[in-house]
């Protein structure tokens, strides 16, 4: 996502949903019921101190020709959270993503990948489901529903 627009696409989320959406800044801390969008032209990584998940932001370099990068993002929640997370990858092209989701699904993750025929492009999900990185596959309106039955 293009620098600028992730602040503004943020806020529309916020606007329409019932959780609390916003653009993550460094040093956020995760907390339930609030998605964090990483900035444009910025990783977001997962951190841990003790108990505490947080995120940092940082320009590294680009990461599949991205920044931000889904595999970036994902590796460090493979590192810091493991089996704790749920690893999501749905519609959009290319492979960014699907490597980091086979390592969350290495870690013992629950990992899901959008099914075809609900994608716009089925290229992200496509890769993750060849590396067999998807614990499931289902469709976009099946996704949010199992998300919150794994949480409890």
């Amino acid at each position: 996502m293009p620098e600028h627009f992730t602040r503004s696409f943020a806020e529309r989320l916020n606007s329409i949903c019932k959780i609390t959406v916003k653009e993550a800044a460094n040093n956020d801390t995760v907390l339930r019921g609030q998605a964090l969008i990483a900035p444009g032209n910025y990783h977001m990584l997962l951190k841990r101190s003790g108990a505490r998940y947080y995120v940092e932001i940082n320009n590294g370099e680009l990461v599949n020709r991205h920044r931000p990068s889904v595999d970036v993002l994902f590796r460090s929640t493979a590192k810091y959270a493991g089996k704790n997370a749920i690893g999501v990858i749905m519609t959009g092209m290319g492979a960014d993503g699907a490597q980091g989701l086979k390592e969350l699904e290495e870690t013992g993750a629950h990992t899901i990948a959008q099914d075809e025929k609900s994608c716009i492009v089925f290229g992200m999900p496509k890769e993750a489901i060849k590396l067999n990185a998807a614990t499931d596959i289902l469709p976009l309106d099946k996704i949010a529903e199992k998300v919150l039955k794994l949480q409890y």
